[in-house]
């Protein structure tokens, strides 16, 4: 407890920044006027009074002087250390400062009530235990500096009061600190404070002790580190010199590669921002890895490099037409291309609203018509640098537009890759089957190549890895696919299609002739002198072993006759050379897997029934025919409605029952008995059941099915048709006449019937093709019965055939 006694009048020494606890013994200069004035004065004073002079010692902050001041005695006065002359003055006790007063000399005397601070004896449980945790604390802390000879002076002291005020000493306490410990006058009050402060800078000073230790132990490891690097530099520079190499000092400054390099303005803006990145990093950053890793890629790029076009026209029609056959809508939009480009160059239009002259096309067709084959044909004949880039099964976006960098492993895009892989920025790139690109959680890469297939956006195109502007707007983008279909809508509006729908059979046999009998014939290591395939045998090939839109089984084929050859002459049992005719095709490669409807005996032909017509269709892999079968159950089973099987699609059941509905409306008319389609079960087929279909365009093939089974009359072997019906029995258009009629010709049909407002497309299929069909162009279903359906046999009522 603390007691207030007798008022006393003293001069006032104010302490700048400083605070003075009792018991502390303190130095102060003379040349401070404050401190001298107060000094003297209180030698004055005590010349009538006993003992020592005696002082009030106030802290000053910031010109305000605190409400509690120390009594203290000028113990001496003499010279400091450093010769200036001063005071010892001793701390006896808290005064509470009061008005102000007179006195001697120049201070400034106030009165003030001496505070005396009482404990009772014995101390009480806690504040023995607050004693021995201060001195505890204050000892680890002199412990540390090592300030061994106090630790014995604070263990002695057993004053609460004096031990409290003992934390005066301490450096580590702010102004604000001392002056709340100077203001409690409470002892034990005061002790805890003191407790909680030493407590707390011994908390901070564990924290900080760890971290100069995690830093130092750092120093030392980058230390160690930069010492074994510049040592492994040096054995380098060693071996350098004993193996006779330069040093490759110019290569390892990016600075000056990036300096010495052609690049455009903003990419040698871009990369020496980098490089700067790169000299204020150390050797041990990640991110200097990341940036070489990107100035190497930025520094690999063509940015500048660009292959003449060969402006030879006629030249370059001519490698064209030697390297493939066919595909005549090609070989025209390249010469276009060529001519044009040739044209803006020499009228100094290369460079239009800072885009240049590149392409963008899709070739789409089934396979083995050779889309992917053109692409090469194509640079080749432009003299320009091939790349393919393979787009089947690709789901990640960052595969077309690249990485951030910030990815462990990243790496630029494919298109991008591309580029650097060709050394030019005007390549042929070929983006193979784009219509298998697929989509995932990863992105839609076909929405990626949005920005790449634009040519009013892909001159300043942006891969994520580079993040620098691309001008893609020079390259000639050929994009490859089977399904058009396949390809979303606002992706194929960026390019211009050509649809490469198949060959003739002539075709065919040119193609065998002049480009795969000579490659498959060095392939199994024969001469051309050795074997020869007479055109019979080739287009007995191409007609009834293979049947398709390409020609990749003809290929397989002509290769499996010519190691057939090979082989029975290292087994001696043929001689060469060897002429090889159609009858020597079925004892090589045996009995023809495609023969032509019309080839067969008439009574095993599908068509030799009524109810079976042959239609056409298009599929993944080209035109085909198709066939349609129609049955009536048995009244009896009671089984009314329709029933349709072949794995259909939701729109040729509709076609079915458009059919369906349209002969029973018109019955009467068509003289057909309909009533049979009242009670009866109908029963569409469409053989090949294990392959989804679906379309509109055999509504009239279905109708004439129908029709056949109700009359009674055979449906001509020799007619295909194709064309979607209504319910009034128009026949609307559809889509790939010139596929569907390839595929009429390749099954051996003569008459085709098509919708007349298909007649337009009959300009894109070949003229050998058209002399070989009698196609026929109708607005109206009545007509195709009257072309398709043979006559009917007089006399002889029309047999209906019964479904089981």
């Amino acid at each position: 407890m603390a007691a207030e006694s007798t008022p006393l009048a003293l001069p006032v020494l104010p302490l700048d920044d400083e605070v003075v606890l009792p018991g502390m013994v303190v130095p102060l200069d003379l040349n401070d006027t404050d401190v001298r004035a107060a000094v003297e004065a209180a030698q004055a004073a005590a010349r009538n009074e006993p003992g020592k002079p005696r002082v009030l010692l106030v802290p000053r902050i910031d010109g305000t002087y605190a409400g509690t001041g120390v009594l203290g005695t000028v113990e001496q006065v003499g010279r400091l250390a450093d010769g200036d002359p001063g005071a010892l003055i001793r701390g006896r006790g808290r005064v509470k400062i009061g008005a102000g007063t007179t006195g001697p000399g120049r201070a400034l005397w106030v009165e003030g009530t001496r505070i005396d601070e009482q404990v009772p004896e014995p101390l009480p449980g806690h504040v023995g235990e607050l004693v021995k945790e201060y001195k505890a604390l204050a000892t680890t802390w002199l412990k540390k500096r090592g300030a061994w000879q106090v630790v014995d002076r604070v263990q002695a002291i057993d004053d609460v009061s004096a031990l409290a005020d003992n934390s005066g000493y301490s450096p580590f306490l702010s102004i604000e600190e001392k002056v709340e410990l100077l203001e409690t006058s409470d002892p034990v009050a005061r002790l805890k404070l003191a407790t909680q402060q030493l407590r707390d800078h011994l908390a901070e000073q564990d924290v900080a002790e760890t971290i100069a230790k995690d830093v130092q132990e750092g120093v030392d490891k980058q230390q160690r580190e930069f010492l074994l690097r510049r040592q492994l530099e040096a054995v380098r520079k060693e071996l350098r010199e004993l193996n006779g190499e330069k040093e490759g000092e110019e290569f390892d400054d990016y600075r000056a590669r990036v300096e010495a390099a052609d690049l455009p303005e903003k990419v040698r803006e871009a990369a020496l921002k980098e490089v700067e990145k790169l000299e204020r990093s150390s050797d041990q950053s990640p991110e200097g890895s990341w940036i070489r890793t990107w100035l190497d890629t930025v520094l690999e790029l063509p940015w500048n490099e660009r292959t003449e076009d060969a402006y030879d026209i006629q030249g370059a029609k001519g490698v064209l037409d030697a390297e493939h056959a066919g595909l005549e809508d090609v070989k025209e939009r390249i010469t276009e291309y060529l001519a044009v480009r040739k044209r803006r160059g020499e009228r100094g239009l290369g460079v239009v609203g800072g885009r240049r002259g590149g392409a963008v096309l899709a070739l789409v067709g089934p396979p083995g018509v050779g889309k992917t084959s053109l692409g090469e044909s194509v640079a080749h004949a432009m003299g320009r640098k091939f790349v393919r880039v393979a787009l089947g099964g690709v789901r990640d976006e960052a595969e077309i537009r690249g990485h951030r960098r910030t990815y462990v492993g990243a790496l630029p895009g494919r298109i991008v890759r591309a580029i650097k892989e060709a050394g030019s920025m005007n390549p042929v790139v070929l983006l193979d089957e784009i219509d298998k690109v697929g989509s995932d959680f990863r992105g839609d890469p076909a929405a990626a190549l949005l920005e790449v297939l634009d040519p009013a956006q892909n001159h300043t195109f942006r891969d994520h890895y580079l993040e620098v502007e691309l001008d893609l707007s020079d390259v000639v983008f050929l994009a490859t696919a089977n399904m058009l279909e396949a390809i979303p809508e606002a992706l194929l509006d960026r390019m211009e299609l050509v649809r490469l729908d198949g060959y003739t059979e002539d075709e065919k046999v040119v193609i065998a002739r002049d480009h795969l009998l000579p490659r498959q014939l060095e392939r199994a290591g024969l001469d051309k002198d050795e074997v020869v395939l007479e055109e019979g045998a080739l287009r007995k090939l191409a007609g009834e072993y293979t049947r398709e839109a390409g020609v990749r089984t003809l290929e397989r084929s002509v290769a499996r006759l010519l190691r057939k050859v090979a082989a029975q002459h290292e087994l001696g049992e043929r001689e060469l050379p060897f002429t090889i005719g159609e009858g020597d095709l079925r004892g090589l490669i045996g009995r023809p897997h495609h023969v032509p409807e019309s080839a067969q005996d008439p009574a095993e032909r599908r068509t030799a029934v009524p109810g079976v017509a042959t239609g056409l269709a298009v599929t993944g892999a080209g035109g085909d025919v198709l066939f349609v079968e129609a049955s009536l159950a048995d009244p009896e089973t009671g089984a009314a409605g329709l029933t349709l099987t072949g794995q259909l699609g939701d729109v040729m059941k509709e076609s079915a029952q458009i059919a369906l509905s349209f002969l029973r409306s018109h019955g009467a008319e068509l003289e057909l008995p309909v009533g049979d389609l009242k009670d009866r079960g109908v029963h569409i087929h469409f053989p090949a059941g294990a392959v989804p279909k679906d379309g509109p365009s055999a509504g009239v093939t279905m109708t004439t099915a129908l029709a056949s089974l109700l009359s009674g009359r055979l449906v001509r072997t020799d007619v295909a048709m194709t064309g979607e019906v209504s319910l009034t029995g128009r026949v609307l258009p559809i889509g790939g006449v010139k596929q569907k009629l390839l595929a009429a010709h390749r099954a051996g049909v003569t008459t085709v019937v098509i919708p007349k407002r298909n007649e337009a497309d009959l300009d894109d299929v070949p003229a050998e093709v058209l002399d070989k069909l009698d196609v026929h162009a109708v607005t109206d279903v009545r007509q195709v019965l009257e072309l398709a359906l043979a006559p009917a046999t007089s006399g002889a009522a029309p047999e209906v055939p019964v479904a089981a």
